[in-house]
């Protein structure tokens, strides 16, 4: 498997090989299999700084892994548009897309993990949509239910499917299941968040939503301490730093974003730190009002810690 740093794809072993957020995954490390690691797009802090968004990095090493070892790769697994436990990278236009022609290329399957980006998260039904990618296999949970109830699902391409086709005696079904397989009750609570997707149009009134959620978003980058403001539909990422020309950031200790979010407490929204990057991703049927009194408070919480 060929994986990206600061990825994070679960946390069963199979998993988290495949992750690449060293803080969450190094204590596991002797019991995980071998994959190929490769630079992932981390703009705000890439040494190439003059050249934002452009994701040569990542992409070279990329084709030099496929070219030189392709033979021994089944797969390259991502998280397609936004890094969401890496603190929100974003990545740029195009990217999920030019993965995607290197697998084609090599001959080696596209999986894209849409637990957190899926159902609309990033402003289409699907992340990939951004880049027009279709993916061999999608892993999609989380928003299948609106978070009601846990289900996950793994779309496929017919070509895998047909793989594990065959008369019984060739015992080519796929042989791997969990308790919960086709849970009666959680599969209903996805087909009624389906149907409200679909009813209510989320999908059709969410433009309106993600540029108001913007438009608030952009008046906080008149505090001094924020470094950088990372969004993709309606998922934000506030990065607080100490100083924010040099990008130094605040000691491990200071513990700022924690701080920010307790402060947000006292202003009646409960919100995430992600370190010292402050994780916004709300409800998709929030109105643009409710999105916009969120960064607001936001706002007046970073403040409060920051100017102290």
């Amino acid at each position: 498997m060929v994986t990206f740093a600061n990825a994070y794809h679960g946390d069963t072993l199979g998993a988290v090989s495949v992750g690449g957020i060293d803080l969450f995954h190094r204590l596991f490390a002797p019991l995980l299999f071998k994959t190929l690691r490769v630079p992932s797009p981390y703009c705000y802090r890439c040494p190439r700084a003059a050249a934002r968004g452009c994701c040569g990095e990542p992409l070279r090493a990329l084709r030099t892994a496929l070219r030189e070892r392709g033979g021994e790769v089944a797969a390259v697994i991502l998280e397609p548009m936004v890094q969401a436990a890496a603190g929100i990278l974003t990545q740029p236009p195009g990217f999920v897309g030019k993965v995607q022609d290197l697998c084609r290329a090599h001959d080696v399957l596209f999986i894209a993990d849409e637990v957190a980006t899926g159902f609309g998260r990033t402003g289409r039904l699907f992340a990939c949509e951004h880049d027009g990618a279709r993916p061999d296999l999608l892993a999609l949970a989380k928003g299948i239910t609106g978070g009601y109830l846990p289900l996950a699902a793994t779309l496929t391409t017919g070509r895998i499917f047909e793989a594990f086709l065959g008369r019984p005696e060739e015992g080519r079904t796929f042989y791997h299941g969990h308790t919960y397989t086709g849970n009666p009750l959680a599969c209903a609570a996805a087909l009624a968040n389906l149907d409200l997707i679909r009813r209510t149009r989320l999908l059709q009134g969410l433009p309106a939503k993600i540029e108001a959620f913007a438009g608030a978003l952009d008046k906080l980058w008149g505090l001094s301490r924020v470094g950088d403001i990372r969004r993709i539909g309606m998922m934000a990422g506030i990065e607080l730093v100490r100083d924010r020309g040099s990008k130094v950031p605040y000691p491990a200790a200071a513990r700022v974003g924690h701080r920010v979010c307790m402060a947000a407490r006292d202003e009646g929204i409960i919100i995430r730190p992600l370190g010292d990057t402050v994780v916004l991703m709300p409800p998709l049927a929030a109105t643009r009002r409710q999105l916009e009194d969120l960064v607001e408070a936001t706002g007046r919480a970073l403040r409060r810690v920051t100017d102290g």
